[in-house]
């Protein structure tokens, strides 16, 4: 199969896959958006989200709340289009000059926000920044040897293997200015996990559609519109002349915010509150399919777990490395009732590791285990632990994420495992998955469409502090994963391809690598006059964003 085809099929997964949320919501605005009207005179956009970015250094934090705002200001090499394909954005193109080496041309006049011209040896300081620890884009680029400049703008990657997908893996690695870099002595990225502040928690110099005016940590980004951008004029490009993201943690003062005009865009509405948005006049409502899935990750690295107290024979026990009591944390969740309680019914129960969006990913997976606490009880029993035992359980302290693990807190209770909820900002609860001191969490990943081995490796590798296992928080290990991760990410041929991406899915099925929850339905809320481009990655491309 060729490149074009193989974007052609997962386009046309996508189709199938977003159309019944098309159907079930009218007013929906997904990717494939109809053509609009001539753009209106410039305009501000202001976008609220519970989240904060955490930093503007592109490489040091792998999360969608940093890549909603960093990758307006920074831009890959290879990037999505409108339709979630894959599409060249500072590469013009890229070939594999032999199986080990793959040679990329750059566009040519790129300026950076600083007036300097973009030019390979940026991309090749770029690729090595996002290599090198403390980088959180690491994982991406395994099997990466070397990049080097061939000429002013052209690139070639050696690799240790074959790749047939490296240009996928591109698309987060964002092209820094290596002189700006230097001079504000940022040519290492930024310690997430340890704390660190450095010149790029604050500042940026990118090639995007924005550039950074002000970063105040915890309230608000503001980017304006920069003029000398290579792609300004083109036929998708909106009016949007200067974009605000403001974090606001309350759910019901970002829908105030909204209602009173404060803001034009609500990234993440409550989700009992979106059946009221549709019905407001001046208000749209646009959903996708969520790309990422939403996991209970167990710790099964320690021999002991903190809390659980020594077998009888003294020595220290971690439950969650018996298989048994994995399956009775999974049978005793009701994930169907959260959907319906805590979600709204905005969500789609899964027991797959993976979207179906993935390729590779089979609807086989898709049917959980069954809810059963009576089964669950008795596999704690039979697993030695008759009277449960105590845990504590990660998440983030945003609103629906604390409500579904108290939900899930409870239900856990009632199978005799005893659950203290601790619910964090994510500047606390992110290095704890990233450094695997959890000992149980809830979180989502979700990683590329047309490259599994992304989320494969990133969640199901053994960590090895190399990009192996980077978003692993459990630490979960197996030799034979670890086989067939690798053998994904050197196979060239797409049918052998699936076939492994499969066999690993199968296998993190039948070890309880994870519970699987659900994909959530996203939901934006706007205000009428505001028009979007929504992908199944759940980031806001200002590029693309009309205001009438």
């Amino acid at each position: 199969m060729t490149r074009t085809s193989r974007l052609r099929a997962v386009a046309a997964r996508a189709r199938r896959w977003l159309a019944p949320v098309a159907a079930a919501w009218p007013l929906a605005v997904l990717a494939a958006t109809a053509a609009l009207p001539a753009p209106a005179a410039a305009a501000t956009l202001r976008v609220a989200s519970a989240f904060d970015p955490q930093t503007m250094d592109p490489h040091s934090l792998g999360l969608l709340y940093n890549t909603r705002v960093t990758f307006s200001i920074y831009e890959p090499l290879v990037g999505h289009d409108k339709d979630y394909r894959i599409v060249p954005v500072l590469a013009t193109g890229w070939r594999q000059v032999d199986p080990t080496t793959w040679r990329f041309t750059l566009r040519p006049d790129v300026h950076f926000h600083d007036g300097s011209l973009f030019t390979a040896d940026d991309a090749v300081f770029s690729i090595e920044r996002a290599l090198a620890p403390p980088s959180q884009r690491q994982f991406v680029l395994k099997g990466v040897k070397s990049v080097r400049a061939v000429d002013p703008l052209t690139i070639e990657l050696a690799l240790a293997e074959p790749d047939a997908m490296l240009p996928q893996k591109l698309v987060l690695v964002a092209m820094m200015s290596r002189a700006w870099a230097v001079r504000h002595g940022v040519e290492r990225a930024q310690d997430f996990d340890g704390h660190e502040d450095t010149y790029a928690v604050r500042n940026a110099d990118g090639t995007g559609a924005f550039e950074l005016e002000r970063y105040a940590p915890g309230e608000r980004v503001v980017l304006k519109a920069f003029p000398q951008w290579w792609g300004r004029g083109g036929r998708d490009v909106g009016n949007v002349d200067e974009a605000s993201f403001v974090t606001i943690r309350s759910d019901a003062a970002r829908l105030a915010a909204l209602r009173s005009g404060e803001v034009d865009v609500v990234l993440d509405p409550p989700y009992e509150d979106i059946a009221a948005l549709r019905g407001d006049p001046h208000l749209r409502v646009t959903q996708v399919g969520d790309l990422a899935t939403s996991y209970l990750a167990f710790d099964q690295q320690h021999v002991g777990l903190p809390g659980v107290p020594p077998g009888p024979n003294g020595r220290p026990r971690n439950p969650f490395r018996d298989l048994r009591v994995r399956q009775a944390v999974y049978e005793a969740v009701d994930v169907g009732r959260i959907v319906r309680e805590v979600l709204g019914g905005q969500a789609t129960p899964t027991g797959a590791m993976l979207s179906p969006l993935v390729e590779g990913s089979s609807p086989d997976l898709e049917p959980r285990l069954p809810h059963d606490p009576a089964a669950a009880r008795a596999l704690l029993a039979a697993a030695g632990y008759p009277d449960g035992f105590d845990v504590t359980l990660d998440c983030v302290d945003v609103a629906w994420r604390e409500r579904a693990c108290r939900a899930m807190a409870a239900m856990l209770g009632q199978v005799g495992i005893r659950v203290r909820l601790r619910a964090l900002p994510e500047a606390q609860f992110f290095p704890l998955l990233t450094e695997g001191k959890t000992s149980l969490a809830e979180y989502g990943f979700a990683g590329d469409a047309e490259d599994a081995w992304q989320a494969l490796n990133g969640l199901l590798h053994t960590w090895d502090g190399k990009g192996g296992g980077s978003f692993n928080a459990g630490r979960y290990s197996s030799h034979e994963m670890d086989v067939l991760i690798d053998a994904v990410r050197v196979e060239a041929a797409p049918a052998r391809r699936r076939a492994l991406v499969a066999r690993a899915l199968g296998l993190a099925r039948d070890q309880i690598a994870y519970i699987p929850l659900y994909r959530r339905t996203l939901s934006w809320a706007m205000r009428e006059n505001v028009h979007v481009v929504m992908t199944p990655d759940d980031a806001i491309g200002l590029r693309w964003v009309t205001v009438r």
